[in-house]
């Protein structure tokens, strides 16, 4: 019996200790780093290996030498500086860079408004549209709203949008208004509103949320070839990537709609280093789910670069924009509780036919009233389709009451969160709601103690793409330039191990690919970045400062720091 079983087992022994002396070699190591791998099960490591598109061992020195070939692999030696998995932005307007746009993001005075509209109507011929935007009126000297009368004197014959920081409203010039044919007349549509002169009752430029819609440019159609205008696109598309990379960033979920033909494109040409999911509109419409469902059997969920994400809904507008739907009326403006952008039997039937339809839903919600509708139309279509694993999500999640926090857990529903609303928003948040109300504002600590998931991004244009703003946001909850004491409401504060998991693995789980994304684990991913500062030790001034020094996607190096 004993010699029986020898000739029985000794091929299979002979073919384990063969695999055992041919170590698999990786095509990459990184060697000597402080590895944060947002894996609880391994939480720190010094060295990864990996092959192809995957990480196939992570571990000490020495165990993962013996994955290097001496000829084929390549070694990064990460010197002590900390390396972490790559950053998946859970909620960016992601799209390409328009080299033309007037850019207004953290400028005080209004002054700048009228400078740069002129340099660029300067450049541009009469009746060419003029874009820019995210400026922020609270952080004007005198904090009240720009006008027409800014921008009308040195723009008489070009159309001039330029978006507030949050996108829900805008100021144009008389130009526009008088092309769409907008007087003091025109009545404010449903979920909209015609900002007015309080004396003449005529329109000051500032449109809000559905208001939008009733502007008619009138531009004139700038003269391009179709191959120039397709190289012009393509080069801004390559720019948002060339960004996104130089930050860190290797994967991104567009709210919304995109351009898939042309990520699909980048990715063929071997150009698209960042990952991608991209959704389709909140709707009840029979036909458009059906394109919808097309969609998401051309684009899996078992995609690894280009993949269907979620269906994106609008419940309410912006604390900023006074259009944020609130139980209450505002507190420097109380005659307003915010712009419902539909009534709530529209988003209950809208996320029952979504719900049934298979798929994600997304619905941007920031006042209280609003994340309370939100949170019941879930509960409801639950009610009507049955319970699934659905991972439905709010996006912003801003202003909650203390009833509704304890629902995301017991409903699922993942608060998908960008800090850097908090450290924008918190100038004026307790002028806008008042001090109990901002006590549910950004409530990340409390979100996360009652059980829920959290996924952060950057809400990207509205806010910079950066993650690292993002970092310092959630941890110190303070103004960018940096003040005194421990914040505002620092109870909501988290730790840099935490605010790193929630722009990871927590992103990877809001888009079902916690299997295989967001931690450094053996069979991942190999989405990778390497920071020049540590990250969990750096003072609080610091963390801002910090920049990549390796940006690895896909096991390929797609962004290496200029030594």
């Amino acid at each position: 019996m004993r010699h029986l079983f020898v000739i029985l087992f000794l091929p299979l022994l002979l073919l384990v200790a063969d695999s055992c002396s041919e170590q698999q070699k990786a095509d990459m190591v990184i060697v000597n780093g402080k590895v944060l791998t947002i894996d609880a099960d391994n939480p720190y490591s010094e060295a990864i290996a990996i092959s192809g598109d995957r990480i196939v061992a992570v571990g000490s020195l020495s165990a993962i030498n013996r994955f290097i070939d001496k000829d084929s692999t390549e070694i990064i030696d990460a010197e002590g500086k900390l390396v972490i998995p790559g950053f998946n932005d859970a909620h960016a307007h992601f799209g390409p860079v328009n080299p033309d746009y007037i850019e207004l993001r953290y400028i005080t005075d209004p002054a700048v408004i009228t400078t740069k509209v002129r340099e660029q109507v300067a450049k541009s011929k009469p009746g060419e549209l003029i874009r820019g935007g995210h400026w922020e009126h609270e952080m004007f000297t005198d904090r009240n709203w720009p006008t027409k009368e800014l921008i009308d004197f040195v723009s008489p014959h070009n159309p001039v949008v330029l978006s507030r920081t949050d996108g829900h409203s805008v100021l144009v010039n008389s130009y526009v208004i008088n092309n769409s044919g907008i007087t003091r007349d025109t009545p404010d549509p449903f979920g909209g509103e015609i900002q007015r002169d309080p004396l003449t009752g005529e329109p000051t430029g500032i449109f809000k949320e559905s208001a939008m819609r009733l502007l008619k440019y009138g531009a004139v159609p700038v003269e391009r070839t179709a191959k120039e205008e397709a190289e012009r696109e393509l080069t801004g598309y390559r720019l948002a990537l060339k960004e996104a990379r130089e930050l860190g960033i290797t994967s991104i979920q567009i709210p919304g709609e995109a351009d898939w033909d042309m990520y699909t494109n980048l990715m063929n040409q071997g150009e698209l280093t960042t990952r991608i999911d991209i959704g389709g509109v909140l709707t009840d419409d029979e036909d458009r789910l059906e394109h919808c469902i097309a969609m998401k059997e051309e684009f899996p969920s078992e995609g690894d670069w280009i993949r269907f994400g979620y269906m994106k809904g609008f419940i309410d507008g912006t604390l900023g924009s006074a259009t944020a739907l609130m139980f209450e009326p505002f507190e420097d403006e109380p005659d307003k509780t915010g712009l419902p952008q539909m009534t709530y039997e529209e988003l209950k039937s809208r996320v029952t036919a979504t719900d049934a339809a298979g798929f994600q839903i997304g619905i941007h919600a920031i006042g209280t009233k609003a994340n309370s509708w939100v949170l019941d139309a879930y509960e409801e279509s639950a009610s009507v389709n049955g319970s699934r694993e659905a991972r439905h999500r709010i996006e912003h999640a801003q202003i909650l009451t203390e009833q509704d926090i304890p629902r995301f857990a017991e409903l699922g529903v993942i608060a998908s969160m960008q800090p850097t609303h908090c450290i924008t928003d918190k100038r004026f948040c307790e002028k806008r709601i008042g001090l109990e109300r901002s006590k549910g504002a950004y409530a990340w600590r409390t979100l996360l103690n009652s059980g829920a998931r959290i996924a952060f991004g950057t809400d990207y244009s509205v806010e910079p793409l950066n993650p690292m703003e993002g970092l310092y946001a959630a941890v110190t909850r303070k103004d960018r330039v940096g003040e005194e004491g421990d914040g505002w409401f620092p109870e909501e504060k988290l730790t840099m191990e935490e605010a790193i998991r929630l722009y990871t693995l927590e992103p990877a789980y809001s888009q079902f690919m916690e299997d295989r994304k967001g931690m450094i684990r053996t069979g991942y991913l190999a989405d990778i970045v390497i920071t020049d500062r540590d990250l969990l030790t750096v003072p609080e001034d610091e963390i801002m400062k910090t920049k990549i020094l390796f940006t690895i996607t896909g096991g390929k190096i797609v962004y290496r720091a200029a030594e």
